[in-house]
């Protein structure tokens, strides 16, 4: 830990690192600790880096100078970031999404041509 970090409130840090790894997992940066998965909600992102903000703007004048530098860094690399991924397209695999047939079944369930007629002589044969 460096004499800048132990200058540094242990809780604001915490709090304000907590919303920025937030931010970098709603972006599409890092992976969900808990699902494993990287997953893009720009949305999310944005709330997130709002509240950052909101934090700054409401804290402004109470913060030493190295936790001023932190949430002033964070927020830069934070917008930055979102702006380029919001540039992006959105992720095509989210989108798709298997589609029920008209009748409501799938197409795993339909049955095969052979299948149907089967069922067909089997109701002649009745």
């Amino acid at each position: 830990m460096t004499d800048t970090e132990k200058n540094i409130n242990v809780h604001f840090f915490t709090l304000v690192s907590s919303l920025q790894v937030a931010a970098w997992q709603q972006m599409g940066k890092i992976a969900s600790p808990i699902t494993g998965k990287v997953e893009r909600n720009l949305d999310q992102a944005r709330a997130s880096i709002d509240m950052l903000s909101m934090l700054s703007e409401k804290t402004k004048g109470n913060l030493d100078d190295e936790e001023e530098k932190l949430l002033s860094r964070m927020l830069y690399e934070l917008r930055m970031n979102y702006l380029d991924e919001s540039q992006k397209p959105p992720d095509e695999t989210a989108d798709k999404k298997e589609t029920p047939t008209e009748s409501g079944d799938s197409e795993a369930e339909k049955p095969t041509q052979a299948e149907g007629e089967a069922d067909k002589k089997d109701d002649a044969d009745a």
